[in-house]
């Protein structure tokens, strides 16, 4: 699998000494977003076309993947003198004035603050008391890459089904990156397919658009939830990534989202340490919660939003659709909000991954 990062989280990338170095050249550059009405709906949506030159830059951002950039990230962090402990973590309390991981084994770590990345499901969440909104959606989405012989040209293209869109985003050498997001029963039946057939009705599904398609990588499912904490941080805890928020991979906003996380989390743990205060303290927790909020929730909302129009069956829905992908390509003032917003963004992030 890949993943798509953009420049604030490439940035990031660069500051801690993992980009370029071995990175890039098993990455490929993003440098145009094409949004394709495939719905087959009375009122189609017009072809959208987003560049990165609209903003001055050769790329949006980079795919790049996921196993390659895990490791590099492991061996930064061993590099860095980080500690490794090897065991599921159980429970999380606080315990004068510390908090404490009490681990499987029956050991326990604590300190001035616990940053819980355990994912959509945490433990660490669910046991210092912090509760969630879920919802789920009607869908299943794939993941995969496969080569195409007609060149991708750094495109990403997402074509708008009515049960969800299906994504191609560019790799090296010929190759891209799938993400096919449909009805339950739909993606059961395309996980049995032997590859050659799974080729074909990919082919089909594209129109074409990258020339012949063959030699389909390991397929994954996994069923589309959303989620959001009641509070990302609390009592010397700070969720981060799936462990705060879940969005479906529309837009590529879920990592780049939980990077953003991280990165606000060391920004406001320096400061902390800087101004010899506690780094764990109600100040800092309060900050931590009110500025990803900010930037998380509109988010959510938006995917949410779009998934949502797509699997209501509904005219009104489509044409609304409809309606805000045309003003988006031919209000200028409106599409530079959405580039420089949801591509792009600059406003509020934390210091080592502004512009």
């Amino acid at each position: 699998r890949t993943v798509a990062l953009m420049q604030p989280a490439i940035r990031l990338l660069r500051h801690i000494g993992v980009w370029p170095d071995d990175l890039q050249q098993f990455a490929c550059a993003l440098k145009k977003l094409k949004l394709i009405d495939d719905t087959g709906a009375l009122i189609a949506a017009p072809t959208v076309t987003f560049s990165a030159e609209e903003i001055g830059s050769d790329a949006f951002g980079w795919n790049i993947p996921v196993e390659r950039l895990v490791k590099s990230l492991q061996e930064c962090a061993e590099k860095s003198g980080v500690s490794f402990v090897h065991e599921d973590a159980e429970s999380y309390a606080v315990r004068d004035g510390l908090a404490e991981v009490r681990l499987k084994g029956g050991d326990s770590v604590a300190g001035h603050l616990v940053i819980a990345a355990d994912g959509r499901a945490s433990r660490l969440r669910a046991t210092a008391g912090i509760s969630t909104i879920d919802w789920s959606y009607d869908q299943t989405a794939i993941a995969a890459s496969f080569d195409h012989t007609a060149e991708h040209f750094g495109i990403s293209m997402e074509y708008h089904k009515s049960a969800g869109p299906l994504t191609t985003v560019p790799m090296p050498q010929g190759r891209s990156a799938l993400v096919w997001m449909d009805k339950p029963a739909i993606a059961d039946e395309l996980m049995n397919l032997p590859d050659e057939s799974f080729a074909k009705r990919l082919q089909l599904e594209t129109h074409g658009d990258l020339g012949l398609i063959s030699n389909i990588g390991p397929r994954r499912s996994f069923p589309m939830r959303g989620l959001t904490a009641s509070v990302f941080a609390r009592n010397r805890l700070m969720l981060v990534g799936e462990a705060a928020h879940v969005v479906p991979p529309i837009g590529a906003q879920g990592l780049n989202i939980s990077m953003r996380d991280a990165a606000l989390a060391a920004q406001l743990i320096s400061d902390a340490i800087g101004w010899d205060e506690d780094p764990g303290g109600a100040k800092t927790m309060q900050k931590y919660d009110t500025e990803r909020r900010r930037d998380v929730l509109p988010r959510q909302a938006v995917v949410h939003t779009l998934n949502s129009s797509l699997l209501a069956q509904l005219a009104p829905f489509h044409a609304l659709r409809a309606i805000g992908l045309t003003a988006i390509s031919q209000i200028a003032p409106m599409r530079d909000k959405v580039v420089r917003e949801g591509l792009a963004p600059q406003r509020g992030l934390p210091r080592i991954m502004q512009g």
